[in-house]
């Protein structure tokens, strides 16, 4: 999960992105807000927690201009502004949530989660063969033996399984697990894919992650 944080106060912001990060979540974090609205709009986010009082432009700008394009991504607010006025006004902005400064970061985590889940029709479980994903606890399991694995593992795999049966070009897969969106060494990929196959103790007749020579991986089930 991409989490984008848009807060001019470092001390914040650098808190955030350490909590969220060791919560195994992809954290990008803007200072002011005309960055902030330019990641928003490019940027591939499940979540964005928005100050409400930002330098270049606000935090109520950047959800009003997020909403035309992105519908359904859930939008925090973080700040100071607490009346009952201002609350609804920074709901009909297209906010879903809004918690106020200064605030525990368990509360804002649980209230992340609860944004996060996985709505009615939503799965969170995927399959691969005799492997049992698991999103919502971020757990796997092979034939009902859990199987520990690193957030970038879990990352890859978790994406591998979601495009089962597709190849998943090397491009992709370092733009979409390693969020790197530039000329890169992707050999980190097989490192990583080696590791997956390892720990999942894949044999030849569960080969269920398979190269594509020249392109990519793609993961099916035989």
């Amino acid at each position: 999960m991409k989490i984008l944080i848009v807060e001019d106060e470092p001390g914040i912001s650098n808190f955030l992105k350490q909590g969220l990060e060791e919560e195994s979540y992809s954290v990008d974090v803007a200072e002011h807000g005309k960055l902030g609205l330019e990641l928003a709009l490019t940027g591939d986010y499940d979540l964005l927690l928005l100050d409400w009082m930002l330098p270049a432009a606000s935090g109520i700008e950047i959800c009003r201009q997020f909403r035309i394009k992105f519908k359904e991504t859930p939008v925090i607010f973080l700040t100071a502004k607490d009346t009952v006025d201002e609350t609804i006004f920074g709901l009909q902005s297209g906010a879903n949530d809004y918690i106020k400064k200064p605030f525990h970061f368990d509360e804002l985590l649980e209230r992340i989660k609860v944004q996060l889940r996985p709505k009615s029709g939503e799965h969170s479980i995927f399959t691969l063969g005799n492997i049992v994903l698991n999103t919502k606890t971020h757990r796997v399991f092979k034939e009902h033996e859990e199987i520990y694995l690193t957030q970038k593992e879990f990352a890859l795999l978790e994406f591998l399984i979601k495009n089962k049966g597709s190849v998943c070009k090397r491009t992709s897969i370092i733009q979409k697990v390693w969020d790197i969106h530039f000329d890169y060494n992707t050999g980190v990929i097989d490192v990583y894919i080696n590791a997956l196959r390892k720990k999942l103790k894949l044999t030849t007749n569960e080969d269920y992650i398979q190269t594509v020579r020249g392109i990519g991986y793609i993961a099916e089930e035989l």
